[in-house]
């Protein structure tokens, strides 16, 4: 009885787990040259939303939990308005890590930046996101008018503040 049950329970998980997958591939990619990202809304740390900004002309987008890192890490040694100075946004996905770590670690941990962290905090929103990129990288979408026109990875926190500061 118990090896049917761990059976049933292996089968059941393997069928979510491609099932999610499967919705992953479906979706329609949002991070592409010519894709609009006005209107765009997300919920920071602190669960309040921000769309964004018409003035907006990057948009970093770290999607592992090391790409993550190296831009807050850099971003902790700025000033609070960096970010907005610089016309970006930065936006974390989050969705990857078990909910029970989001509540206990990761987002409380954000609540201690003094930057603004736009979170990708559910499977379905970041897939759009995510697909086709390297999500091993730090993915910078350049804004004109609202609209992708240039994307590009990069891994260290001297590329992001080059590619931040560059007008």
């Amino acid at each position: 009885m118990i090896k049917i049950i761990t059976a049933l329970t292996l089968a059941l998980l393997i069928s979510a787990c491609g099932a999610k997958e499967e919705v992953a591939q479906n979706v329609e990619a949002k991070i592409v040259v010519g894709k609009s990202l006005s209107g765009l809304t997300l919920q920071d740390q602190f669960e309040k939303e921000h769309t964004l900004k018409p003035s907006t002309t990057k948009v970093i987008f770290a999607f592992d939990k090391e790409s993550a890192h190296t831009c807050n890490d850099f971003f902790v040694t700025q000033s609070a308005t960096y970010l907005d100075d610089n016309n970006a946004e930065f936006i974390a996905d989050v969705s990857a890590a078990p909910s029970i770590i989001k509540s206990l670690f990761i987002l409380p941990g954000l609540k201690d930046f003094k930057h603004t962290v736009l979170l990708l905090n559910d499977k379905a929103v970041a897939a759009p996101f995510r697909k086709d990129m390297n999500v091993e990288k730090i993915v910078v979408a350049y804004i004109t008018d609202g609209s992708i026109t240039k994307i590009t990875t990069i891994s260290t926190d001297k590329e992001l503040q080059g590619i931040i500061e560059a007008k």
